[in-house]
């Protein structure tokens, strides 16, 4: 992208790095004029930044490292890899081991439906070329409409689903120490949400691949890591964008640009 702007003069390639809006953006433009058409060395570029910045790949403007038709910037922890442990990780996905069937079955579907199939879609590909058959779906009580209608989907093509509330247990929050002013509705029983004996429930049922649908920030973390199959996501909770979480991304310059504020509820 940058080789393409540099078309500009200096003066004007230097107007445009102003108007990027991202923190780092106007840094790694200048960097590139100042490298002479590549970035300037790491060295350089921290003692730019005041020494307390480290560089990965969200500041990269090349991203060469998908179809390799330009150049690797000097800070890519890609290129400061040995070549043993880079072939370690590489052989991880070779063989019959799940690591590498998934990472397999994962690559064949993008190549054969990229940009033609939905995620529900997706999600079906996946697991029939996987060899999954249980079809775990961990879900939240907000978006059960949702999952009965996928777990239809997944009955109707041959799978046999099963689904736990991130509810079940029905344990009020309080049991846990939380204090009630920082429930939804304060002096009221209201259950927390149980992620880890959602993952529980399934292992016990033998899920052969577990679906999350709408987990809490935090809460999908939990049951991915509880969960003794492999974990997907169909929909990431955003209760605020409809469950789309990227429109604040795509909006943080108009109208979420609030997003873009220091210190966000912290």
């Amino acid at each position: 992208m940058l080789n393409m702007f540099f078309r500009y003069n200096k003066k004007e390639f230097q107007w445009l790095a102003k108007q990027l809006s991202f923190s780092w953006g106007s840094m790694i433009v200048n960097s590139y004029i100042n490298g002479r058409g590549g970035f300037m060395d790491s060295k350089k570029m921290k003692k730019k930044s005041g020494g307390d910045y480290e560089f990965s790949c969200s500041d990269c403007g090349f991203l060469n490292c998908y179809h390799q038709e330009n150049r690797f910037p000097e800070f890519c922890p890609g290129e400061a890899l040995e070549p043993n442990e880079l072939e370690s990780v590489t052989h991880e996905y070779c063989g019959d081991a799940d690591d590498a069937r998934t990472a397999r079955v994962a690559a064949e579907v993008e190549g054969l439906y990229y940009g033609k199939l939905t995620r529900v879609e997706e999600v079906l590909a996946f697991a029939r070329r996987f060899g999954a058959h249980k079809i775990g779906l961990a879900t939240c009580v907000g978006l059960i409409e949702e999952t009965r209608i996928f777990s239809k989907i997944l009955k109707t093509n041959g799978f046999e689903p099963y689904s736990v509330l991130c509810k079940i247990g029905s344990v009020d929050k309080s049991r846990i120490g939380l204090d009630d002013n920082l429930k939804i509705r304060p002096g009221t029983f209201e259950g927390m949400c149980n992620p880890i004996l959602q993952a529980r429930l399934l292992n016990e049922w033998g899920a052969d691949l577990n679906v999350i649908i709408g987990l809490c920030v935090g809460h999908d973390a939990l049951f991915s890591k509880h969960s003794s199959a492999f974990v997907t996501t169909l929909i990431v909770k955003d209760r605020v964008l409809a469950h789309n979480p990227a429109a604040a991304l795509y909006t943080s310059k108009s109208y979420y640009k609030r997003v873009m504020e220091e210190g966000r509820n912290q």
